[in-house]
């Protein structure tokens, strides 16, 4: 439930409070929407020191104080009337994002209970899944209530009065200093530099398609010809396909996660692949890229921990997403070029291709892995 309330108060908000405020203020919808871009970056940037803090202090504290920086650079944008105070508040939403998504919590689990992290970190991604089934309607509804202003207003001080205090209650106290120094000691031994590659560009795909997929579905399903109804109604596949995914990752149990890595990465591939080249079947392909994207976020927690230490694993995580938030930030530019010079056929062709990058990348991988685990 903190995780839903942290990614609806930053990656998610703009795409129901974009609007609002472009009907208010009159700003360059450009800069508007571009402002989850530069909290990205901002986030890029501090992912590494992130994880480098996680990994000698622990991230219970971390934890406990992102939802008060993301709650900060919420109530800057709701008191905000020019546009530069406006990205200045996404800066401090993208410190806030560094503090407390996916990299910083998993890093914090990681540190806590080892190899022993899995289990939450599936967990917690299945229930993350319902980020938008929870944050838009409840945005929407306070919009229409009380205004963009109010609502924004009203989320940040239910960020900072809830987020702390459950943070703090639900993990244990910090890990004793000896076992922080001894963490250390081990992240800072050399990592497996052909693995570690491997695995930032693999995570750093998945991400760009993502946030592609995100973005620019609706607009290219329309593209192929699709009505707008029809494209919203096929694009609402995506959030159960990707929730069903990772209970069925729950019930097949224990197994290495290089294996859902690359069914990950096959199903997210043949889906885009049948949306390109085959428009009457984008049902099924959204189904099947739906399922497949919903496992990224499992293996994204979990593979690296499969692969490495648990000491580097902290320590590596933020360094390893840095790629990964680069590309979300720049994909919304890229693919609007994309789209705008070559078509709906074009960004389909980019991304099945890139997807099956991805999937000849998880084989290089699994090719490295002793006999014995693959």
């Amino acid at each position: 439930m903190l995780q839903i309330l942290v990614w609806g108060g930053s990656f998610f908000l703009l795409a129901v409070m974009g609007k609002p405020i472009l009907h208010e203020t009159g700003w360059d919808s450009g800069w508007v929407y571009g402002a989850l871009s530069l909290a990205l970056m901002v986030s890029a940037l501090l992912a590494p020191l992130s994880s480098r803090l996680v990994a000698r202090y622990g991230g219970r504290w971390q934890l406990a104080a992102s939802g008060a920086v993301v709650g900060l650079g919420l109530l800057v944008v709701a008191n905000c009337h020019s546009l530069q105070v406006f990205l200045l508040a996404w800066v401090i939403i993208g410190a806030g994002m560094a503090m407390g998504l996916y990299e910083a919590l998993f890093a914090t689990l990681g540190a806590l209970y080892a190899e022993r992290a899995g289990r939450a970190i599936t967990g917690i991604t299945l229930i993350s899944g319902f980020a938008t089934t929870v944050t838009w309607p409840v945005l929407a509804l306070a919009i229409e209530q009380l205004g963009w202003r109010t609502a924004c207003m009203a989320y940040a001080l239910v960020l900072i009065v809830a987020v702390a205090p459950l943070y703090l209650w639900v993990l244990p106290a910090g890990q004793p200093r000896q076992k922080a120094q001894s963490m250390t000691a081990v992240a800072d031994q050399p990592v497996h530099r052909r693995l570690y590659w491997l695995l930032t560009a693999i995570f750093a795909i998945g991400a760009i398609i993502m946030t592609a997929v995100s973005v620019q579905l609706v607009a290219v399903l329309q593209g192929q010809g699709h009505s707008l109804a029809a494209a919203i109604g096929l694009s609402a596949l995506l959030g159960p396909s990707q929730v069903a995914s990772r209970v069925l990752q729950i019930i097949a149990g224990k197994r290495h996660p290089i294996w859902t890595a690359l069914v990950s990465s096959v199903l997210v591939a043949v889906g885009l692949t049948l949306v390109a080249v085959a428009p009457g079947m984008t049902a099924l392909g959204l189904l099947l890229y739906g399922c497949g994207n919903g496992l990224r976020a499992i293996v994204r927690g979990l593979l690296p921990l499969a692969l490495m230490p648990p000491a580097q694993y902290v320590a590596l995580m933020g360094k390893m997403s840095r790629p990964s938030l680069i590309g979300q930030a720049l994909t919304p530019l890229v693919g609007g070029y994309l789209f705008q010079h070559f078509g709906a056929t074009g960004v389909l062709a980019t991304l099945s291709a890139l997807a099956l990058t991805s999937v000849v990348l998880v084989l290089l991988v699994v090719h490295g892995l002793p006999r014995q685990t693959a």
